[in-house]
């Protein structure tokens, strides 16, 4: 139970930390409307998957994005060791979060169907 505890506590250290790096530390452009909304940390702590989102939906953008965050990942992980008091720093890797854009999906089609509600 307390691994579990564990777990969660460390997620949310590290979404704080890495938008705080990628705000203070990364000059990579690319970067810098970047939102990180989650982290997800495996159960033996040596993996996390730092989920972020972007403003636009333009697939260029999104592949701008994830080369500056794929750049930026060895100058974070190493951020990330020094700022958090753990025995060893997880391997990272950051992914676009889709629910967002799902999510905005959704509300687009609620938006049509009552439109169409309306004879």
């Amino acid at each position: 139970m307390a691994q579990h505890f564990r777990v969660g506590r460390l997620s949310q250290e590290i979404q704080r930390e890495v938008n705080d790096i990628l705000l203070k530390r990364v000059r990579d452009p690319r970067v810098k409307d970047v939102t990180i909304t989650g982290v997800e940390v495996s159960g033996d702590l040596q993996h996390a998957t730092i989920y972020y989102s972007i403003l636009s939906d333009k697939a260029s953008d999104e592949k701008k994005v994830q080369t500056g965050l794929d750049k930026a990942t060895s100058l974070t992980r190493g951020e990330l060791g020094h700022r958090l008091s753990i025995y060893v720093t997880p391997e990272i890797k950051f992914e676009r979060d889709k629910s967002v854009q799902y999510g905005d999906h959704i509300d687009e089609l609620l938006r049509k169907l009552h439109s169409t509600d309306k004879f």
